[in-house]
């Protein structure tokens, strides 16, 4: 059933939203960080999504014509997003001068993250709202399955 896939499409988007608040706070928490297992000072990391599923017409009409069911018995409509990659922040990291730090250079330099806190906290707010969008969306495929449920009485 088509209007089932919707749950699975919030679902995917909340879970990929929460992927993206984790990898912010970890930013947030190693933003002073200048040595890692890696070695180095700690890069800030960013989360990159792609959709999955087939949404063309094409593969609409298709599924719709095998009432949405494969041959394994599992909706073969099922859409959403996922992240594919976390990737580590290739831009320059900040040199501070302080000679009395353990990793400083020769000449008292220090380098520290690339992690801005107003990028991570924008970063926060906008999958914080991402996230709220999904379960508003959530919430209302509820409220319609349980009214539709509702007519039959």
């Amino acid at each position: 059933m088509a209007f089932l896939s919707s749950f699975d499409i919030s679902a995917s988007g909340m879970s990929a939203q929460r992927v993206r608040m984790d990898i912010a706070a970890e930013n947030v928490a190693n933003m002073d960080t200048t040595r890692t297992e890696a070695g180095g000072p700690y890069r800030r990391k960013d989360v990159v999504f792609e959709s999955f599923g087939d949404s063309s017409f094409r593969s609409a009409l298709q599924n719709a014509s095998r009432k949405g069911y494969g041959r394994t018995g599992v909706y073969a409509g099922v859409r959403g997003v996922r992240v594919a990659n976390i990737i580590e922040d290739d831009r320059e990291l900040k040199r501070v001068y302080n000679p009395e730090h353990p990793d400083a250079d020769e000449e008292g330099y220090v380098n520290m993250p690339n992690v801005d806190l107003l990028k991570e906290t924008a970063d926060s707010m906008s999958a914080t709202r991402s996230y709220e969008a999904n379960v508003t969306a959530l919430n209302a495929m509820k409220l319609m399955a349980q009214k539709a449920l509702e007519i039959g009485k």
